[in-house]
């Protein structure tokens, strides 16, 4: 699978058209080429255009996602940004050229959701805790924030030269599970905690963010989770 096939840049609530036009900019600097919007983004017009620079066809085939779960569905791998390490998340945080290496030593066979987050506040920790793995960019710290265009410059570019170095095997082992296989999961867990009452306590939607968290951690795969939905179906089964 190329570069182009293997990451998607998925744009959270982008605020300004300008910025979705040099995002798609750098992507074609760098090798990348689908672009996924999370409703309500700023339009694809002019602006966008103008800042595009030579990017149009990347603009023409961009898709509109109506939410972020949406937009992660077709992924088996979501790798969040952020510009700080005060986020309370237990998931690994790298550098652009770490997750590269780390991305191309895995092999090609991983569709895998590059996640940007607003302008203005970046990802909230919901929005975090889909992902598996953080990517951060060391700043000076009198200015740590990037534009957002500029971020998914730098993380595509250490993608691009991961990719177009020479050495780097690919690994066999298995893929994580789509993101719609996970929610089908945790639809489950739900059920399971309606059932036996847990979901009326006051924790319940902390500890579900937390599980969350944990299933991103350990790259569930396809298998595994539906280990994990055949105990749920059986528990049920038993209270039933």
């Amino acid at each position: 699978m190329s570069l182009g096939e293997e990451f998607a840049v998925v744009l959270v609530r982008p605020t300004e058209s300008g910025n979705v036009g040099a995002t798609a900019r750098a992507m074609a600097n760098t090798g990348l080429s689908r672009l996924v919007l999370v409703e309500p983004a700023a339009p694809i017009d002019a602006t966008a255009r103008a800042f595009a620079v030579g990017a149009g066809a990347i603009l023409d085939r961009a898709v509109l996602a109506e939410s972020l779960d949406a937009a992660l569905a077709p992924f088996r791998r979501v790798v969040g940004t952020t510009s700080t390490r005060s986020r309370q998340l237990d998931v690994p945080i790298v550098d652009p050229r770490g997750f590269a290496a780390d991305a191309r030593s895995r092999g090609e066979s991983t569709p895998t959701a590059l996640v940007f987050g607003p302008e203005r506040s970046g990802l909230n920790n919901d929005e975090l805790s889909l992902c598996s793995v953080l990517v951060r960019i060391p700043t000076a710290p009198e200015q740590p924030t990037l534009n957002l265009s500029q971020a998914v410059l730098l993380i595509g570019h250490a993608l691009y030269l991961a990719w177009t170095a020479e050495e780097g095997t690919a690994s066999e082992a298995e893929p994580p599970a789509a993101t719609a296989e996970l929610e089908g999961l945790f639809g489950h867990v739900q059920e399971v905690l309606d059932r036996i009452g847990f979901t009326r306590d006051d924790t319940a939607a902390g500890v579900l963010r937390d599980l969350r968290q944990l299933s991103a951690r350990s790259g569930l795969t396809s298998r595994e989770v539906q280990i994990l939905r055949g105990i749920c179906r059986r528990t049920l089964h038993r209270l039933g």
